[in-house]
């Protein structure tokens, strides 16, 4: 995670528009080279924009990003053609712990409730107040009211809490657990070094007990010019398998990268020696710079995986960053095959059940 894009999510939405479609048009700000798009294909990258969130739930998908200091939600039936119909379902407060610095908002359905896991902190920059909070839906509408559930306790048992950004949470073998980016201590600088935690929870809004620190960024790849990071974990869960897809080196440089841990089947995942280290698994190629901050998908037909990642618009330093999103497959050890980049401007063939066959 870094400080949010500035750029109003209108800019996604109306890229994505005119992704979507069966036309003949070129696709997406970023479109073109090659000629036009045939009518099931698109070109990336679709809009700009940070840490895109996608779920799908009931033939439907929904975005999730902040802005304007705040929460909205974005209904669409399809990946490539985003429905303008956002929902602000909820603004940060005028105080409090959470009142600025709105970062990385993630949507969940768990219990019969959505419920939205995010970042914020009361100043910044420099960035040293992020914590994570939760907010629980009133009813099964995602893009209906919110209840803000406050802060989730981050920190060590009986400790104060501390810096958390980018949780998100999984259920693995019965049990939920949410896992973070943190920081081993509180601190005067951004510039402090960033690792993977993770803990058991009572319910979707509740930690229990004290955190584990399941990772830490200490491999070649992962080591980073300026800072050592692990940040914007995700869970990946594939035919009996568990795997926590992580963002790593500097989110403004182009080394941003993504690494991997896998579950040892049975193991008990509060323990880091239950887990097995692979990466990079995603870097930069084709002039993709700093893939990162991925979620996972499926076609609206089920039969293919997708990969929703940003990446730097280009080599310099800075947060200025585009969404992009390509099919993945599978390894025969059931490990995923994210590949390399699709080029900006290739043409790639829409998911699965987006455009009439033929």
């Amino acid at each position: 995670m870094a400080p949010m894009n500035t750029r109003r999510l209108s800019l996604f939405l109306a890229a994505l528009l005119l992704a979507g479609g069966c036309s003949n048009a070129t696709t997406g700000p970023g479109g073109g080279g090659g000629g036009p798009a045939t009518d099931c294909t698109f070109r990336g990258p679709l809009a700009d924009g940070a840490d895109p969130w996608v779920v799908k739930q009931n033939g439907a998908y929904y975005l999730v990003q902040s802005r304007d200091n705040g929460i909205w939600v974005y209904r669409s039936q399809t990946l490539t053609g985003m429905v303008s119909n956002g929902v602000r379902v909820w603004a940060a407060p005028d105080t409090g712990w959470n009142r600025t610095n709105v970062w990385a908002p993630e949507l969940h359905y768990l219990d019969g409730r959505w419920y939205i896991y995010y970042a914020a902190g009361r100043s910044g920059p420099p960035f040293t107040t992020q914590h994570a909070g939760v907010l629980e839906s009133v009813g099964q509408d995602p893009q209906g009211a919110y209840t803000d559930r406050g802060m989730l306790h981050t920190a060590d048992t009986g400790a104060a809490d501390t810096w958390a950004i980018d949780l998100t949470v999984e259920r693995v073998n019965g049990q939920l657990y949410a896992v973070w980016s943190g920081w081993e201590h509180d601190a005067a600088t951004d510039r402090t070094p960033q690792m993977l935690y993770m803990a058991r929870m009572s319910n979707p809004y509740t930690l229990q007990g004290g955190r584990v620190k399941l990772s830490a960024p200490v491999e070649s790849w992962e080591r980073g010019t300026e800072l050592d990071l692990q940040e914007g974990p995700e869970f990946l869960q594939h035919a009996g398998q568990t795997f926590l897809v992580y963002s790593t080196r500097e989110s403004w440089l182009r080394e941003y990268r993504l690494g991997q841990l896998r579950l040892t089947p049975g193991a008990d995942p509060m323990l880091p020696a239950s887990w097995t280290k692979t990466g990079p698994v995603f870097a930069e190629s084709g002039g993709v710079y700093g893939p990162g901050h991925a979620s996972f998908t499926q076609s609206p037909d089920g039969t293919e995986d997708w990969i929703v990642y940003h990446a730097k618009v280009d080599t310099n330093p800075g947060w200025n960053r585009a969404i992009r999103l390509q099919e993945f497959t599978w390894n025969a050890d059931g490990s995923p095959s994210f590949g390399t980049p699709v080029p900006v401007g290739q043409a790639q063939t829409k998911p699965a059940g987006e455009c009439a066959a033929g």
